[in-house]
């Protein structure tokens, strides 16, 4: 006897709820067909996630409330078919006053009263058009990306439901969401309640590692309970953050039963068989990738969906004949096509004859829309306007920040008149240590390589040159880009290491001090020279006031200057 599940690896936009729910109720009219006996769709799929302060809203709850409504009368032929949708729902609770004050942003407020209307993250069991069972989710993360604690109360109740099958009998599911199974407490309730297999449903950021870090933790959960599992997870861009899907299965041994391509839709498919004697999940095994490809995929993945979700008619970005912004426009092409992409370089005084041929010749292998604006004009007015404050002081990173700014200023204002968005191309190693300019390289819509150090630009750029994803083409940057000392060209001679560490060093302080929290002594400690050390910290510390004004940007590491990086712009702490 086997039980077919599908697990509904679908792209759900924050906010469409009805969107959303049009795609669950088309998706179930695809699993019944195909005779699956089981529809897991993602955590939170019916509004997105994260919807943040829109759960503070009452009409937002109310709309989801009326999707699932529409979503259970969509359904209510679909014989044989189990549908797990993930929601949030609304439930009163009695409470004492300590805990009326700590729910506060829920509950509406500080009072005496103990009946307060509280929100679940919650997955409902829907069959034959009706909700037969909700879960709330007992495990809420405050971490990171995460302050579900901010919205939601935990459950408290376990729930194991039966799976019907055609010939009779059943399979026992365990139902989990996302943190629930990080912890065994949760997992093992399941399986004193009967559980015989797990039923987990995601929405789990990405980061590079993550996928394999999932597996992982879910294979203890398999050593410690004996179920195996099923594991419905998001994929999508969402603002900053990026799901990759690779939804997947675990026998009850711990080896992978069935595993999901990575940064694309799938209605992936899983067979439960049982016997009297065990229980063995199977289905196709997508293979595993490369940091790199995973890294470029989420980056393609993260541009598609800013970029498309929100109406921009395509891109635009300044093309400098540098590596960074050489590698957004592949990144930008590879996501929207050539078509919707426009790179504007924009040469100063400073601008080295090889940056604007390697641009042109780049341009011309991606088959984008190019254009050169000389910005030497408008340079020189700012300095004559300036002329009489500025006399007799030498020319400092004031002009250089000009330059910038200039380009700016004309990036945003084709921006204004066409539509497209603005993608900026600074990466982590800048943004940590200020390496920007506000107004300037800051200026724009979306920063695509935020999260990216230097010396994974490089690694990015030479794997992109090797590979062809997504068929726009082969070695799109020129290898002379990749090769070159990287300078802003906003001086006569200037180059990067004038002013910062290697980027090896530079990179690695970063990701000890930024990602990792290591105190500056223990840095040098682990070899690394002091006034390196001293220069970098402080220099992030200094910039914090920058990266508050910087655009939103894709997150890919485990911390990023984004929502888990939230520090203090006024602070005397030199740790």
């Amino acid at each position: 006897m086997s039980f077919k599940v599908c697990l509904a690896q679908l792209n759900f936009v924050v906010g469409d709820v009805m969107g959303n729910a049009q795609r669950i109720v088309n998706a179930a009219h695809e699993a019944q067909a195909q005779g699956v006996h089981l529809l897991a769709t993602p955590e939170l799929a019916l509004c997105g996630y994260a919807a943040e302060d829109l759960f503070l809203r009452p009409a937002f709850l109310d709309a989801c409330d009326d999707a699932l409504a529409f979503i259970c009368r969509e359904t209510v032929g679909l014989n044989g078919l189990t549908v797990v949708v993930g929601h949030p729902q609304r439930h009163h609770a009695q409470m004492d006053d300590a805990d009326v004050a700590a729910l506060a942003p829920v509950a509406g407020g500080r009072g005496k009263s103990v009946s307060v209307t509280c929100l679940h993250n919650a997955a409902s069991v829907l069959r034959g058009g009706r909700v037969v069972h909700t879960y709330a989710k007992q495990q809420l993360p405050n971490y990171q990306v995460f302050d579900e604690r901010r919205y939601f109360t935990p459950g408290e109740h376990t729930l194991v439901f039966d799976l019907p099958h055609a010939d009779g009998s059943t399979l026992r599911c365990g139902l989990l969401i996302c943190e629930d199974a990080w912890f065994d407490a949760p997992a093992q309730a399941a399986k004193a309640a009967g559980a015989q297999v797990l039923l987990i449903i995601n929405a789990s950021p990405f980061h590079t590692g993550k996928g394999g870090e999932r597996e992982g933790t879910m294979r203890e959960r398999v050593a410690s309970t004996g179920l195996p599992l099923v594991y419905t997870h998001l994929v999508g861009g969402q603002d900053e953050i990026v799901f990759e899907g690779r939804s997947f299965a675990l026998n009850a041994d711990g080896t992978v039963a069935m595993r999901a391509d990575s940064f694309e839709e799938n209605m992936a498919l899983s067979l439960i068989h049982v016997d009297k004697s065990a229980i063995l999940l199977s289905g196709r095994i997508a293979p595993e990738h490369t940091t790199e490809a995973d890294l470029w995929h989420a980056l393609v993945l993260g541009v598609r969906d800013y970029v498309g979700k929100n109406g921009f008619p395509g891109a635009l970005l300044g093309l400098s004949g540098g590596i960074d912004s050489a590698l957004v426009l592949a990144i930008a092409v590879d996501a929207l096509g050539a078509d919707k992409v426009r790179a504007v370089m924009m040469p100063s005084p400073y601008t080295a004859d090889i940056s604007w041929i390697d641009a042109r010749d780049m341009a011309a292998r991606l088959g984008v829309r190019y254009q050169e604006i000389n910005i030497a004009p408008e340079f020189e007015a700012f300095k004559a306007s300036l002329a009489t404050d500025f006399a007799g002081r030498a020319e400092d990173t004031t002009e250089e920040n000009l330059q910038a700014r200039i380009r700016g200023t004309l990036l945003m204002a084709l921006s204004n008149k066409f539509g497209s968005i603005v993608l900026t191309t600074g990466n982590k190693s800048e943004m940590a240590t200020g390496y920007c300019t506000l107004y300037g390289d800051m200026a724009g819509g979306f920063a695509v390589i935020k999260d990216v150090v230097k010396t994974m630009v490089f690694r990015l750029a030479w794997w992109r040159n090797a590979h062809d994803p997504y068929g726009t083409g082969a070695n799109p940057i020129p290898e002379r880009i990749i090769t070159r000392p990287p300078s802003a060209e906003l001086r006569p001679d200037q180059k990067d290491q004038d002013s910062l560490p290697e980027y090896e060093v530079l990179d690695a302080i970063i990701q000890r001090y930024m990602e990792n929290d290591e105190h500056p002594a223990a840095i040098v400690a682990a070899g690394y020279a002091q006034a390196d050390v001293d220069k970098v910290t402080r220099l992030i510390r200094l910039n914090e006031y920058k990266r508050r004004q910087s655009p939103v940007g894709i997150r890919v590491t485990h911390r990023s200057f984004g929502k888990d990086w939230r520090y203090p712009i006024t602070s005397k702490y030199r740790g």
